[in-house]
């Protein structure tokens, strides 16, 4: 290549630069596998939050505390919105009429949702029978939970103001756990389905703290 100058006598021969190449970038077969498998995962997440969201239904929440064995009327429930509800069981809120006078089978807490094992209609109590609560302490239940239908044996603990011979001697009651609840860290109220007419000793008895509770049969 040549190149004039400036006074113009002549050219003179100037070096060239080589032309730039330009390299291409090599992909990497992991990096687009890679690539793909997080989009397919962002898909996959996208079209979970969609479907949570469409499985959001209307279901009965308890809106008051109901005891064992009370009726169940409209004012006791509330309906919430829940959103998946996977593994739970709630109960529709377009099912209330088939709630509202069934009986409490177990107690009923405010903001929990109800549940068809939580209702019944069959009576709690049987012919002759009439519930009692006890409150107890943690280590005076014999299980961890007790649960409904299990039977349980009360018995009466030493008068200490009795004499060594009537205090060896204990009385018993045979009672069957309706439903248990917990409403402090280690206090428990026991509720029972009692004979008629073993209810006025019992009611003694655990006024002055003189029961002991036994499980003789589970559920």
């Amino acid at each position: 290549m040549s190149l004039a100058t400036r006074n113009g006598t002549g050219s003179v021969d100037a070096p060239v630069n080589p032309p730039t190449v330009v390299r291409q970038r090599r992909v990497r077969p992991g990096l687009l596998g890679l690539a793909v498998l997080l989009i397919a995962l962002g898909g996959l997440g996208a079209a979970f939050a969609v479907t949570s969201v469409r499985a959001t239904g209307s279901y009965l929440a308890v809106a008051r505390p109901v005891e064992v064995g009370r009726e169940i009327s409209a004012a006791d429930l509330v309906t919430v919105q829940v959103a998946g509800g996977q593994g739970l069981r709630p109960v529709p809120a377009g099912r209330l009429d088939e709630v509202v006078g069934k009986r409490a089978a177990v107690a009923l807490l405010p903001g929990t949702l109800l549940t068809l094992g939580q209702v019944t209609d069959e009576p709690l109590l049987g012919p002759g029978q009439q519930q009692i609560a006890l409150g107890l302490k943690t280590a005076q239940v014999p299980a961890r939970e007790l649960h409904p239908g299990d039977k349980v044996l009360l018995v009466s603990t030493p008068d200490n103001n009795a004499d060594a011979g009537k205090a060896a001697a204990g009385t018993r009651f045979t009672a069957t756990v309706i439903d248990m609840v917990s409403p402090g860290s280690d206090n428990k109220v026991l509720y029972l389905a009692l004979l008629t007419r073993d209810v006025p000793a019992v009611v003694a008895l655990a006024a002055q703290e003189r029961l002991a509770v036994v499980l003789t049969e589970a559920a």
